[in-house]
């Protein structure tokens, strides 16, 4: 089915189009580039699909990199941006829920357009053919659906990471999933295990900084999570019976990714920050439930979990920072002083961050308390605001003094000094006003003696 729409291809893209059709081959853009740009999006890149073969691309192209021969992909350069250019294709048996056994080329566009994913995603373009739409994509963009090219079940057994992507699709289009390709979803979810961390990161984390993360609950509910974040589903099951809460610990989890803004690091944050809550259950003569220490428990386990999905050390580093003080200075009134140690204890990188994520997890908790939560978290910004303002000092790099100062009035290297900088900062968290080096240096002093 071909449709009357125009799609304005990037110059460098059409030039590699029109190339390829002056040598007598066929060329079209293809997948997500079509389906952003009838959104009314802009692509992130541009996929080539032809029917020459990767050995006829290179012979057209001065410079081109063999990015997947064996699956009909070379990229051609030019100047320094590059398009992937792949054959048309058919794929053999799949047997690891990933890697075809064989790759055939094909000349018929239909047979390379019937192997991909959605519908959605299987739609082909070029300025003399238009759109080249075979299996329905307009009509399920139109109509704000979901749904597998052909059998839903034989599309995700060929690649097990396509029945996350369905979910993550559907999150980031606010799409409904075609209820055949729903029951796929549902009934192939534990082919997930075969796929490596690596990629279910990648998908986790395009579904978590959607404009719909709560859509997490359909990963929930068809059994996807439970292959590789099984502890969600824990707190999906761990009622909150507490004045604060209206919502199990799952469902506040879901909830509180909505109020954050969509950050990799604060949306991380926010589905791991009550993690742990499963484990620190306890519930009083009253039927009153309490979670006492799960921020410190939600911490240690969200670092296991990062891990576990290969994330990098400094995501790590800083969503464990988050989860990890999440409650910290609940239901205080600070004055200055508290502030200027709230940063030096949890850091000046994580600390604004901490903001977002704790009014987040207000904004999902019940409505009990709820202004005076929100008033105490703002005093908590402005005094945060007035301590930055006024370049108070919070940690070791502010002090009006260092180790090298210390060490040219007589002290020695050791665990001394370092405990003595220590003591100054302590003085100076309590007293700004102490932060000068004269000040300083007379106290190093009176501790030495």
């Amino acid at each position: 089915m071909k449709q009357d729409i125009r799609i304005r291809v990037p110059e460098k893209g059409q030039a590699i189009i029109d190339t390829i059709r002056e040598a007598g081959f066929e060329a079209y853009v293809v997948g997500g580039c079509v389906r952003d740009c009838i959104l009314g999006r802009e692509p992130g890149d541009w996929d080539i699909t032809t029917s020459a073969t990767p050995g006829q691309v290179k012979a057209l192209f001065p410079r081109t990199i063999d990015t997947g021969l064996q699956h009909g992909t070379v990229t051609v350069m030019m100047d320094r941006e590059g398009f992937e250019v792949t054959t048309y294709r058919l794929d053999g048996k799949y047997e690891d829920s990933r890697h075809p056994r064989e790759v055939t080329f094909t000349p018929n566009l239909e047979e390379d357009l019937k192997r991909r994913d959605l519908t959605i995603n299987a739609m082909a373009y070029n300025d003399r053919e238009g759109l080249v739409d075979l299996f329905g994509g307009m009509k399920d963009l139109e109509a704000g659906i979901v749904r597998c090219v052909g059998d839903p079940e034989e599309r995700f057994g060929e690649d097990a990471l396509r029945i996350l992507r369905a979910v993550r699709f559907s999150a980031q289009l606010g799409y409904t999933i075609e209820a055949e390709t729903l029951e796929a979803v549902r009934c192939l979810a534990p082919r997930l295990s075969r796929i490596s961390a690596e990629r279910i990161q990648v998908e986790l984390v395009k579904l978590l900084v959607s404009p719909n993360p709560h859509f997490l609950r359909t990963a929930y509910d068809t059994g996807v999570t439970k292959v590789f974040l099984p502890e969600l589903d824990r707190c999906m099951e761990t009622e909150q019976r507490h004045p604060h809460h209206c919502y199990s610990v799952g469902e506040h989890i879901l909830h509180s990714l909505n109020q954050v803004e969509a950050d990799r690091v604060l949306r991380l944050a926010m589905l791991l920050h009550d993690i742990g809550k499963p484990d620190t259950e306890t519930v009083d003569e009253e039927g009153i439930t309490h979670f006492h220490r799960h921020a410190a428990v939600s911490a240690d386990l969200a670092e296991g979990i990062l891990k576990r999905l290969k994330f990098d050390n400094e995501t790590i580093r800083m969503v464990h920072k988050l989860v990890l003080y999440h409650d910290y200075g609940n239901g205080i009134l600070p004055d200055m002083t508290m502030a200027r140690r709230a940063v030096h204890k949890i850091g000046e990188d994580a600390f604004p961050g901490l903001f977002a994520v704790k009014r987040a997890d207000i904004m999902a908790q019940s409505e009990y308390m709820r202004q005076e939560k929100l008033d105490r978290l703002e005093e908590w910004q402005r005094l945060y605001g007035e301590v930055m303002k006024q370049k108070q000092c919070v940690s070791l790099k502010d002090l009006a003094v260092t180790g090298a100062d210390l060490i040219a009035a007589g002290w020695k290297p050791g665990r001394a000094l370092g405990e003595t900088l220590q003591k100054l900062l302590e003085l100076v968290l309590e007293n700004p006003e102490m932060n000068k080096r004269e000040i300083l240096m007379e106290e190093s002093q009176r501790l030495q003696n």
